[in-house]
């Protein structure tokens, strides 16, 4: 076996281990026509530490969009903003609270980094030790019904085990076999809704990461006065129709890291710990009564895949107590979008020895190296439509309407 289990976080039995090992190695293979000399899915063959690879964990669609401050309202918009918007491998969700005058205000912000499909593993093959997960994050064992939507998931097959815990908590994650079987995108049950315990978006999956990498791990090139050089991540995106991807914070960074190491001939494989990781976060940049905010409101979890932000419940403060600080500017902090924008997440890659490359090894690309004009994406349409629905609900006073202790 190559993988433990991300973040090192759940010490699983050698049987449930293989079968995420085995999830790894399928999806790996679905991405047979982006496999790469330069990648190898072992870590093992790789002798070398591991590297993290890094991006800010804020949307960056809505910002090019429209503005950051949009950006800000429309993320923050409770689980609509969420399922939307939050396709960085980073997700996040605000919980309320009632102060001492009987008013529901943030109190907290939890920020997971936490692939769908290992839950989805663990859920499908060892249902007892997914409740047990859930009891380490969420502090209470949560019932089967609140996880599969039956009241004995054991009783059931793997694979209406896997359909049940999809349509409960975690989405259809763009699954072929669960979109077939009416799976929604998104979870109908509360507990990953009222709750940020893993990603759901679509797009933070194992496939997906899996692709961007191997998509990069190439040695593509391009001539400049007669010189080979880099291709540029524009030439790249471009060459591949897939502009769009150029225009979020995640795909290029994992692309071009890829393709740094390719160009100079080196092998990467991810490390053997595979998962998504919050590899930095500025707390500097949080105040409270003008200091540095206690240890005990910055709680990471989960082998850094997992972090609750703000006070516990046994303080009457709350999350708009707390002042962020950038540069000249003091503002209150109102939601999570300000803390994800301090944070940074990616997978950690295991990268090998240089190499001469060979002449037959360069891909050479010759588009066009000019910036990509995010601003006229497709995806601007969605969101202008989802910043209009908003301003409509804002106007109806339906603005992330709230019930004792979370928001939809």
């Amino acid at each position: 076996m190559h993988f433990t289990s991300p973040g090192n976080a759940d010490n699983l039995p050698p049987s449930l281990l293989q079968r995420w090992n085995d999830t790894i190695k399928r999806k790996y293979a679905g991405q047979g026509g982006l496999h790469s000399k330069f990648f190898v899915l072992d870590p093992q063959l790789i002798q070398a530490g591991d590297t993290p690879v890094s991006w800010p964990g804020d949307p960056a669609e809505p910002a090019f969009c429209m503005s950051e401050a949009v950006a800000r309202v429309l993320s923050d918009w409770g689980v609509r903003g969420r399922h939307a918007l939050h396709n960085e491998y980073c997700e996040y969700r605000v919980i309320d609270g009632v102060d001492a005058a009987g008013n529901l205000r943030p109190k907290r912000v939890q920020v997971t980094t936490e692939l769908r499909e290992y839950w989805e593993c663990v859920a499908v093959h060892d249902p007892v030790a997914l409740r047990s997960m859930c009891e380490q994050v969420l502090g209470a064992a949560p019932t089967w019904q609140d996880l599969y939507g039956v009241s004995d998931p054991v009783a059931l097959s793997a694979r209406r085990r896997k359909v049940a815990f999809a349509r409960q908590t975690a989405g259809n994650g763009g699954d072929p076999e669960l979109q077939d079987a009416g799976v929604p995108a998104q979870p109908e049950g509360d507990l990953n809704r009222r709750n940020a315990l893993f990603m759901t978006h679509p797009i933070n999956g194992l496939d997906d990461l899996l692709y961007i990498v191997l998509f990069g791990a190439q040695p593509y090139a391009r001539m400049v006065g007669g010189e080979r050089r880099p291709a540029t991540k524009e030439q790249i995106f471009r060459a591949f129709g897939v502009t769009q991807l150029a225009c979020r914070h995640a795909d290029p960074a994992a692309a071009t890291a890829a393709h740094q190491q390719a160009y100079e001939g080196r092998k990467i494989s991810f490390s053997p710990d595979l998962g998504v990781y919050i590899n930095e976060f500025t707390e500097s940049a949080f105040e409270y009564q003008d200091q540095p905010l206690p240890p005990a409101w910055l709680r990471r979890s989960r082998g850094n895949q997992r972090l609750e932000f703000g006070p516990p419940d046994t303080e009457d403060v709350f999350l708009d107590d707390i002042v962020l600080v950038e540069g000249a500017s003091r503002t209150p902090l109102t939601g999570g979008y300000d803390v994800v924008r301090h944070i940074e997440v990616g997978p950690k890659l295991r990268i090998g020895p240089p190499s001469v490359l060979k002449e037959a090894d360069y891909k050479m690309l010759t588009e066009d190296a000019t910036a990509i004009p995010c601003s006229e994406a497709e995806i601007c349409q969605r969101i202008k439509s989802l910043k209009a629905e908003y301003d409509q609900a804002a106007q109806a006073g339906r603005v992330a309407p709230r019930r004792m202790g979370w928001r939809e």
